[in-house]
């Protein structure tokens, strides 16, 4: 009688085991599953939702095409001397160089210090003319307008200014940018002392 006894508890004592061994199997088996299933929830449910501004770099690196660039290239027209020239979006008098061409800036390294050129490209609303651009022998990108390569002039501080017409630098001469695409009337706007030795 006592050997049934052991046996049945080591019988009862086994199948208490596998039934344990078993449902902890089971369990095992189904974390990877229910973690597998968590994971493509999550990431269906994030696949709909609208991306944040930082997830779209393609948004910020359009360069030209976005509105940020196009208004920080704003060109914006004011009568200097009573003379109506073109401005940057502070309101400082756009240039061209005579050396020049449509295509080509011939204002670069120190000569480029003294007359920034304008970023392109630039817009502006209400003015009749052709805005382009080109490219510089940097590679950088310029705005020209009728055919004109766009600068600033650092001799001009505050909007008003027209400093730099008229000026014979780094090989020609400088002249405000009017609304029409021409330089200004010798005399029209406030002309800069020729013969400047940059």
């Amino acid at each position: 009688m006592t050997p049934r006894k052991i046996l049945s508890r080591g019988a009862s004592g086994s199948v208490r085991r596998t039934n344990s061994s078993r449902a902890r199997l089971r369990i095992l088996l189904a974390l990877p599953a229910a973690a597998a299933a968590a994971t493509a929830l999550v990431a269906c449910s994030s696949a709909g939702a609208s991306p944040t501004p930082s997830s779209s770099p393609s948004s910020s690196a359009s360069g030209s095409s976005s509105p940020a660039a196009a208004a920080a290239n704003t060109v914006k027209t004011a009568t200097i001397a009573g003379v109506t020239v073109l401005t940057n979006s502070k309101g400082l008098t756009l240039y061209s160089f005579a050396p020049d061409s449509s295509t080509t800036s011939k204002c670069n390294g120190s000569c480029a210090v003294s007359w920034p050129p304008v970023q392109g490209p630039a817009t502006a609303a209400g003015v009749t003319g052709t805005f382009s651009t080109i490219t510089r022998s940097d590679g950088s990108t310029q705005a020209t307008f009728d055919g004109h390569p766009l600068y600033t002039f650092v001799g001009d501080t505050a909007p008003g200014q027209a400093k730099g017409n008229n000026l014979n630098a780094f090989g020609g001469l400088w002249h405000e940018i009017t609304t029409s695409g021409t330089a200004a009337p010798a005399g029209g706007a406030s002309s800069g002392s020729g013969g400047v030795g940059y």
